[in-house]
């Protein structure tokens, strides 16, 4: 071995052999830099387009593709003048080819079709990784989801819906279209008072965990129409009070102007309603005869436009006592005298009842008590009281009948 490294010879064809190597290597290595159409040489002007569609060449009647990105970069390369007609126009096709291959998972390169020889172009990215399945088309009803129903108008309910057309078709893989769970359409009913005739809206597709699907829909969007309604019941009104009246009223008559009033609710609310009640009417608060204006105690959510506050008529029956009212006797015969004996005096205390309003202005000149003395003899006798008061008035005098003596 020794010697062999002492003959030229020898040397000599070994240097040439890794020369010969070393050759080969370098000039490999240099074709796949120049061939690799991500890198661009430095002749002639460069410009670079972004975002520009990439297109699929496939069966699309019976295959679907993942995994193609939507837009490409591409860089142009090659004289100024046809480079800048070809950036400008951009009449060129960026694709990918996958007629010619089956269902399954490829690595395919990115095309160009449509630029002028003299430009090079260099296509970003270069490879994708597509997944090539089977087309598969099935019909889906369409589900409507009305959003922010409680944030309608007080009142106001939805009615019956339609949707047109009822279903859909949905494309996309079997596997994917074994996943569709929900399809449906979402319309915002916040603030309606009018019913929704005919708005398009979009078809959304979810699988079972609510995870939109990105599949074709045959038509994307449907049309929906609602009622929006606002029901009414006209019901009876009822005059509620609390508390008991002052000492010495009673209530005559308590009454509204209204007997009946128009209330807008939901159906749920009406269902069960049968009659409304006044606010309550504190009858503690209540001196005096007259009208007043009180609310209407409706249920939540209900309301009755035409009737806010209504009017309220009070009767009070008062009763009070008229103290040391004057006893008067008549036809006594000439020459006789006559004297009280029970009371001692020729006065009596009466109790006035009736309407309030009439009864709070009477005074003790209102009322004449009178007895009959006429043809009675000297001596002590019992007579009844007359008594003269106002219309409308009940006088319970304090003595049905007193005890006179004449003289």
């Amino acid at each position: 071995m020794d010697n062999w490294f002492k003959s030229k010879w020898f040397v000599r064809a070994i240097s040439l052999a890794f020369a010969i190597v070393l050759y080969v290597f370098v000039q490999v290595d240099t074709d796949e830099f120049q061939n690799d159409s991500r890198i661009p040489d430095s002749n002639g002007d460069i410009q670079t387009i972004e975002n520009v569609p990439v297109n699929i060449r496939i069966d699309s009647e019976n295959y679907v593709v993942s995994g193609v990105p939507e837009v490409a970069t591409v860089t142009l390369e090659g004289p100024t003048a046809t480079l800048k007609a070809a950036a400008q126009q951009q009449n060129f096709d960026i694709f990918v080819d996958l007629e010619n291959l089956e269902a399954g998972t490829h690595t395919v390169d990115l095309q160009q079709a449509g630029v002028s020889e003299d430009l090079t172009v260099y296509i970003e990215p270069k490879t994708i990784e597509v997944t090539i399945e089977e087309r598969a088309s099935e019909q889906f009803d369409v589900a409507v989801d009305f959003i922010n129903t409680d944030k309608l108008p007080e009142g106001y309910e939805l009615g019956e819906s339609q949707v047109e057309p009822q279903s859909v078709t949905i494309t996309s893989s079997r596997d994917v279209i074994d996943q569709i769970a929900i399809v449906k359409v979402f319309v915002d009913v916040e603030g309606l008072t009018e019913s929704i005739d005919s708005r398009e809206v979009p078809v959304n597709v979810y699988d079972a965990r609510g995870t939109e699907l990105n599949v074709r829909v045959e038509p994307e969007s449907v049309a929906v129409s609602v009622e929006v309604n606002n029901p009414s019941k006209t019901v009876p009104v009822n005059v509620s009070t609390s508390g008991e009246l002052p000492e010495g009223y009673s209530l005559a008559s308590i009454s509204a102007n209204v007997d009946e009033v128009e209330v807008f609710a939901v159906s749920e609310t009406l269902q069960d309603l049968e009659e409304v009640s006044t606010e309550d009417i504190n009858l503690s608060e209540i001196n005096q005869s007259g009208t007043i204006e009180v609310g209407l105690a409706l249920p939540n959510g209900a309301n009755a436009p035409d009737a806010e506050t209504i009017e309220v008529e009070i009767e009070l029956e008062q009763t009070k006592t008229i103290e040391d009212v004057p006893i008067s006797v008549e036809n006594l015969d000439d020459g006789q005298d006559v004297s009280f004996v029970e009371p001692a005096e020729p006065s009596m205390n009466v109790t006035v009842t009736g309407n309030q309003s009439d009864v709070s202005n009477i005074t003790a000149e209102d009322i004449q008590l009178v007895v009959d003395a006429g043809g009675l003899d000297n001596g002590e006798h019992q007579v009844p009281v007359s008594i003269q008061a106002p219309d409308n008035i009940e006088v319970n005098n304090e003595f049905e009948q007193v005890t006179i003596e004449i003289t």
